[in-house]
């Protein structure tokens, strides 16, 4: 891909996309079909075209798609409307929010699933069943489908059609380059100014309407802080960054400099199971775990955190708050050789090669038999994983970990004996949340390949036990830029600003908060492409 910003210091175009994410490519795409000008410009490199879409695991939310049909699983929007709003708790004043929910899940198969089909992105056979709700309904059936290739390969396809669109002609690529300033001219925003990142070379874009898709502000760990939900207490001291090191807010304060409203930056998407990123390419740079659901999760102290214990697929939201309770806030996962090698993943694209390279029978292989190069990898490269062949050897290697001693071997041998003692008395006395959850998992054949029957953690066959240090990390911002149902930004009066739209994750998903407190996971990719077609439709509606 060419970066001309050595070429140009001015240009001007029909549409000018601020953002080469997932949302920014869909508009593009979307604008190239309907032959209008476009010039798309990234802060990144080109060889990360596509941002933490193209990092993801690349599960979308959908609803009633051909794949539950084929499944037999029964959904309709309503069921899904209805999940939706029960999750995101919104308040009365959330107007916005919930139509652009509504929206999505009417919408999902045709801007979605037959959308992505036409761009040569397929799913996994089986639809994933995450955030079912812990005391209340998540998603009452399955709607996580995954994408064959994980993210990398959902972006691979949608900037290669992009590149090699039939009007390629009209689209105008800045990579390395940062936007400083939106440029306003009788009373409407009609483009911006950009500095390459290197040469600081200034960058003029004259354009007719002017597109947002720059990402959040989990990137930037002061501004999650400055910004921590009030009921959560303090933030945790320490936390990792899972988002992208430009997902820093900066268009936020630029559209707020106009009048722009943004809204519910208190509400975010983080994540309890965080550990430390092997290779890290950024300040707290972390992994996002898929906790093993067999594993007991600890506070630091080494007891089990309580009194409803903590198991994953159910509620994340939940999770974090539950950590972020605890005297220090971060957490212990104790399980086993066995337990890891068939329930551990990491969430996302990186290491996940096998999905991401469209391996199938390496894929089935580790479905079948675990995977012990996953686990094998962490152990050696991840420094909060820790292994002991005894209860008190992994104590102590906890605490020389922690360096505070805080792990008490007495507590830690008691949390693993009390639930090792309920299993060996047999399924008709499993008098414990998690094994009943654990139950509930093994009844759907998605969940059942990857967990274990009832695992102890002591156990002769199943060593070295193994230790997880986990910390909450960030991931996505659940606020933003508001926006109309057209993605048209919306000033503090609540009137759209002339020539300014804001898709993806920088309008909070949709009109600056459509997960309202929570989210029922796929829903954030799946609301970068509605969000962005929204935004084309509207502008090749109004004409160029």
């Amino acid at each position: 891909m060419e970066n001309l910003a050595t070429k140009h210091r001015s240009v001007s175009t029909d549409v000018l996309v601020i953002g080469g994410g997932l949302a920014g490519i869909v508009t593009a795409l979307d604008l190239l079909d309907a032959n209008r000008n476009v010039v798309l410009i990234d802060r990144d490199v080109p060889k990360h075209f596509g941002g933490l879409a193209k990092l993801s695991f690349g599960g979308i939310f959908m609803v009633n798609s051909p794949v539950q049909r084929r499944l037999g699983i029964k959904d309709n929007v309503s069921l899904a409307f209805g999940d939706w709003c029960a999750t995101a708790g919104y308040s009365e004043t959330d107007l916005l929010p919930k139509q652009w929910a509504e929206k999505y899940v009417h919408q999902s198969i045709e801007d979605i699933y037959r959308y992505l089909g036409k761009h040569s992105v397929r799913f996994f056979p089986v639809v994933h069943w995450v955030e079912r709700g812990l005391f209340r309904p998540g998603n009452s059936v399955p709607r996580f489908h995954m994408v064959w290739g994980t993210g990398h390969a959902l972006i691979e396809s949608l900037v290669n059609d992009l590149l090699n669109h039939k009007n390629r002609r009209n689209l105008t690529l800045f990579f390395s380059n940062r936007v400083t300033n939106l440029l306003t001219s009788q009373g409407r925003v009609a483009g911006c100014i950009a500095r390459e990142n290197e040469t600081g070379q200034e960058l003029v874009v004259h354009a007719e309407h002017t597109v947002v898709a720059s990402g959040g502000i989990a990137g930037d760990l002061n501004l999650i802080r400055k910004n921590w939900p009030e009921q959560m207490g303090t933030p945790p001291e320490v936390m990792l960054n899972g988002s992208h090191p430009f997902a820093i807010g900066d268009l936020h304060t630029q559209v707020e400099g106009l009048s722009g409203k943004i809204t519910h930056l208190d509400k975010m998407w983080n994540y309890a199971a965080g550990v430390h990123h092997p290779h890290p390419s950024m300040e707290g740079h972390g992994l996002s775990l898929v906790p093993p659901k067999s594993a007991l999760w600890l506070n630091s102290k080494g007891e089990r955190i309580g009194p409803i214990p903590l198991i994953t697929g159910f509620d994340t939201k939940f999770l974090v708050e539950e950590v972020c309770k605890q005297d220090k806030k971060y957490s212990w996962q104790i399980l086993n050789w066995k337990i890891a090698v068939k329930e551990l993943a990491v969430s996302g694209a990186e290491y996940n090669d096998e999905i991401r390279n469209k391996k199938f029978f390496q894929f089935l292989k580790t479905i079948l038999f675990g995977n012990s190069k996953l686990v094998k990898t962490m152990i050696r490269e991840c420094s909060d994983f820790v292994v002991a062949d005894s209860i008190p050897d992994l104590a102590a290697q906890m605490n020389r970990l922690t360096k505070d001693h805080s792990v008490n071997p007495s507590i830690l041998e008691e949390s693993v004996r009390s639930y090792d003692s309920m299993l060996s008395r047999g399924i008709k006395y499993h008098d414990d949340d998690q094994l009943r959850r654990i139950a509930q998992l093994r009844s759907y054949s998605g969940d059942r390949v990857r967990t274990c029957k009832y695992q102890k953690i002591v156990d002769k066959n199943a060593v070295p036990l193994i230790a997880i240090r986990e910390f909450i990390l960030t991931r996505k911002s659940l606020g933003g830029i508001q926006t109309d149902l057209d993605s048209r930004v919306l000033n503090v009066n609540g009137e759209p600003i002339e020539g300014l739209f804001a898709v993806g994750e920088a309008a909070g998903f949709g009109g600056g908060g459509i997960h309202g407190k929570g989210a029922l996971e796929g829903t954030f990719l799946g609301s970068c492409i509605i969000t962005a077609r929204s935004a084309a439709r509207k502008i090749i509606g109004i004409g160029c």
